[in-house]
């Protein structure tokens, strides 16, 4: 019912990781090392691999599918060992006073504070029950149409679709058993052509319009032509469509009122904010 719209994407684990490596202003130790004391989770040159990054990476692995297991930890800890060991010699090379360099790290330490930024504004944007419910009215009222029930037989030719109706008008108690044996959508012929409950806008525009001119229980008298094939359509019911119960939607619900506070929020600022474009991108080059 609620469509999604573009999510808020966190900094990615490569760029945490990258930015905890370069740190230009820590000159005493590695730039990999914590500001503060904290539990490591290991050490490499005596320089501590902070056991809250480690939990960070985890919790990043956990929200993208990846288990937390003792194989996993010790995985991300090779790999911030080695970047420790990767980041102390680039800077020993002088690496981090390269503007360039310099330059990313702060595009990165930059996206890190916006998605921060953007991640508050998600935590203290919550919805009252009161606003749910305004909302899922606001989005009920504007459910209308029908939706339809059906079986179908899917074949290649023509004439094969007008046999299997010969067959049907002799006999319509046939029709699951034809379609197990001759359909040749796999998605629906082991259950005898059955397609459950669509809208019309599921459908290809061709199968929708002989699918919503049936009556209950009637079946097309002419094969419905798709770029899939030829059609026979049974239609078994058909009702209005309904929204879900306010329960079953309200984590989406809450999830989409978030998701309009924080673009309003980030339109707020841009509307403040002064832009000007001093250089703009180059078209790219046309392919020949």
């Amino acid at each position: 019912m609620i469509s999604s719209n573009s999510r808020i994407l966190l900094a990615s684990a490569v760029s945490l990781l990258v930015l905890s490596a370069c740190n230009p202003d820590d000159k005493a130790k590695s730039a990999a090392a914590p500001a503060v004391k904290e539990p490591a989770a290991a050490t490499v040159n005596g320089i501590a691999i902070a056991k809250s990054r480690v939990d960070m990476i985890v919790q990043q692995g956990l929200a993208a599918g990846q288990p937390d297991s003792p194989e996993a930890r010790k995985g991300i800890i090779e790999k911030l060992a080695m970047q420790t060991l990767a980041a102390d010699e680039a800077i020993k090379k002088g690496l981090d006073k390269s503007p360039e360099i310099m330059a990313q790290i702060d595009l990165i330490r930059q996206s890190v504070l916006a998605n921060a930024y953007v991640q508050d504004l998600i935590k203290n944007s919550t919805a009252s029950d009161d606003m749910l419910k305004a909302e899922y009215e606001k989005i009920k009222a504007k459910i209308t149409g029908t939706e339809y029930k059906a079986r179908h037989i899917l074949v290649e030719k023509e004439a094969e679709a007008k046999d299997i109706i010969a067959k049907l008008k002799k006999d319509p108690g046939l029709f699951e058993k034809l379609a197990m044996e001759k359909s040749k959508d796999a998605g629906s012929k082991a259950r005898g052509g059955e397609l459950g409950w669509f809208d019309l806008s599921r459908m290809v525009p061709e199968f929708g319009a002989a699918a919503s001119k049936l009556e209950k229980g009637a079946i097309t008298q002419e094969p419905v032509k798709t770029q899939f094939g030829y059609h026979v359509i049974q239609l078994e019911d058909s009702r209005p469509i309904e929204a879900p119960p306010f329960e079953e939607v309200k984590p989406q619900l809450a999830q989409h009122l978030q998701q309009q506070n924080v673009q309003k929020q980030m339109e707020d600022l841009k509307a403040k904010a002064k832009i000007e474009i001093v250089d703009a991108p180059a078209a790219a080059p046309a392919v020949k």
